[in-house]
């Protein structure tokens, strides 16, 4: 299975930007797809950004506009780019990618970096 480790997590203003960064190592092969969810205290954690092995983007509705997820194939490194950042931004970031597994779909998780929104 494919090991995650994110970076780029910290402290920033209300209106700031970030770009968090997500290292892929291991079983890199049969991704179908990687992305970035986040985890507030006491909240579900929820999708932000996804981008298939083909290269299309999903966002968050909450994010749209602000956020952009990139890749580079060489680094085997997926990037997620935050601007405009919110209070309700904060949260701990966790990289995601789903691979084919014993032909089953399977979550590879990272072990999340903190996003520290101040107003």
């Amino acid at each position: 299975q494919v090991q995650l480790v994110e970076s780029g997590g910290g402290l920033v203003q209300s209106g700031g930007s970030l770009r968090l960064s997500c290292a892929a190592s291991g079983s890199t092969l049969s991704i179908k797809s990687m992305g970035w969810y986040r985890q507030a205290p006491g909240k579900q954690r929820d999708m932000v950004a996804e981008i298939s092995s083909g290269g299309s983007t999903d966002y968050a509705d909450s994010v749209k506009g602000r956020f952009t997820i990139s890749r580079d194939n060489a680094k085997n490194t997926v990037y997620l780019q935050m601007n405009s950042l919110k209070a309700e931004d904060a949260a701990v970031y966790y990289c995601n990618a789903r691979q084919i597994w014993d032909l089953a779909m399977v979550n590879a998780w990272g072990q999340g970096t903190q996003v520290t929104v101040s107003s």
